[in-house]
C-alpha cells in the first residue's frame, strides 16, 4: 500500500513513512511535548478509563499518542479518505487491538461522533472550518470533559474571526475549497467559554522551533479546556487563563 503524501512521521516495523516537509518530526515532536504531555499528566499520568475523540485525524499520529497512553478507546474522524487509510494502516502496523478504535471518514459537520469522550482533540482543525460556532456545539455535546484545541491564529486583542480561502487540492487544507475562519486567541477563549469551558491558553517554550515558527511568532496557540477538571499543574506555562461564560 502506498500513499502520495504523509503528514507524520510514523516507525512502521522500521520503515519510517516519508514526510512532506524538512523539519516535521521535529514540529510534532515538540507539540507534543507543548501541549499532550501536560494533557496526560493533568489526568495523573496515563489516560486509562478516558475515550478520546479525535476530530481531524489525519494518519492517526494523535489517536496513536492517546492509545499508547492508555486511553480506553479513540474515534478518529476526517474528511480524506486517504488519511483514514493510513491511520488504520499505521494501527494495524503497531498491533493496536481493534476493539479499541476506530476511524471515521466524514466531514465533521456530519460524520456521527458518538458520546461519552472524556477527551476531545481538535488539533489542527478550527482554522480550517467556516462553522467554528457549529463546531464547538458538535464538540461540546460529544465531550464531557477535556478539550484540546490546537490552531492557528491571527495576533489581535478583539474576540475576531478572520477570513482566507481553503484550497481543497491541498490535503492539508479544507476538505472543500471555500472561504474558512482564523480565529484570535481572544475569538477561541469566547467560543469554548459559551459551551461550559473553562481552560488556559499555553504558552509555548520550545527548545527548537525548527519548522514550527508560528508558535514562536504567536501565529498559533493551544487551549486546554474542562467542563469539569481542575486545570492545576500549568505554573509559568500559562498565557491566559478564563472561566466559563455562566461563572
Amino acid at each position: 500500500m502506498s500513499f502520495e503524501r504523509w503528514h507524520y512521521a510514523f516507525d512502521l516495523a522500521g520503515v519510517t513513512t516519508p514526510v512532506s516537509y524538512p523539519g516535521c518530526a521535529n514540529r510534532h515532536a515538540q507539540r507534543k511535548r507543548y501541549f499532550f504531555d501536560p494533557l496526560v499528566r493533568l489526568c495523573g499520568g496515563s489516560l486509562q478509563g478516558k475515550r478520546v475523540l479525535d476530530l481531524g485525524c489525519n494518519a492517526g499520529f494523535w489517536s496513536l499518542a492517546a492509545v499508547e497512553a492508555g486511553c480506553d478507546y479513540v474515534r478518529g474522524v476526517d474528511g480524506r479518505a486517504m488519511h483514514v487509510a493510513q491511520a488504520n494502516l499505521v494501527f494495524g502496523v503497531k498491533g493496536i487491538p481493534r476493539e479499541r478504535y476506530d476511524f471515521v471518514e466524514g466531514d465533521v459537520f456530519e460524520a456521527p461522533f458518538g458520546e461519552g469522550f472524556g477527551v476531545a482533540l481538535c488539533l489542527g482543525l478550527l482554522y480550517h472550518v467556516n462553522r467554528p460556532v457549529q463546531l464547538l456545539e458538535r464538540i461540546a455535546r460529544a465531550n464531557t470533559d477535556l478539550l484540546v484545541i490546537d490552531t492557528a491564529i491571527v495576533p489581535g486583542d478583539a474576540a475576531a474571526l478572520y477570513i482566507v480561502a481553503d484550497d481543497a487540492e491541498d490535503a492539508r487544507m479544507a476538505i472543500r475549497s471555500e472561504p474558512v475562519f482564523i480565529p484570535t486567541a481572544p475569538a477561541v477563549i469566547e467560543l469554548v467559554r459559551a459551551y461550559g469551558y473553562h481552560g488556559v491558553m499555553l504558552q509555548p517554550s520550545f527548545d527548537d522551533y525548527t519548522a514550527a515558527e508560528d508558535y514562536r511568532e504567536g501565529r498559533r496557540r493551544a487551549f486546554v479546556c474542562a467542563k469539569h477538571s481542575p486545570l492545576d499543574g500549568f505554573e509559568g506555562v500559562v498565557e491566559a487563563a478564563f472561566a466559563p461564560a455562566n461563572a
